[in-house]
């Protein structure tokens, strides 16, 4: 009975350790990249806490700053919705982004002429806006 406390406890901590190394920092300024038409492009992503929460900003180059909404992160995987604004029309675009240390990988959705259209985006954590 106590080999099998023992082990009990042993396997615990190691499941709590786990649990704390898988723990992502999501805090910071990532630069995304990203292919639309044929044309690579850029957006800066800002994450902060507020309180327990997640918040931040996406832009561009050529629009400042819109809000992130929804903001989810589930084990490795973010997930938010941001307003782009681009030749006088608006529309909100879906990230889900796996997270992977200073990196990540994903899809970004947007509707287009009433037709949902996906592209591949990645990013990486700047250092120096850390």
């Amino acid at each position: 009975m106590k080999a099998i406390l023992t082990l009990a406890s042993v396997l615990g901590v190691c499941g709590l350790a786990a649990a704390l190394g898988d723990k992502v920092d999501l805090v910071g300024t990532w630069k995304c990249e990203y292919e639309i038409g044929g044309q690579k492009r850029e957006s800066t992503l800002m994450v902060k806490k507020e309180g327990d929460k997640l918040a931040g900003t996406m832009s561009w180059p050529d629009q400042k700053e819109a809000k992130l909404k929804d903001v989810k992160l589930k084990g490795k995987d973010l997930t938010f919705s941001a307003v782009r604004e681009f030749m006088d029309n608006k529309f909100t675009v879906e990230y889900k982004l796996t997270m992977d240390g200073d990196k990540f990988k994903g899809k970004g959705a947007a509707e287009f002429g009433g037709e949902k259209r996906e592209f591949d985006i990645e990013g990486k954590r700047d250092k120096k806006a850390k």
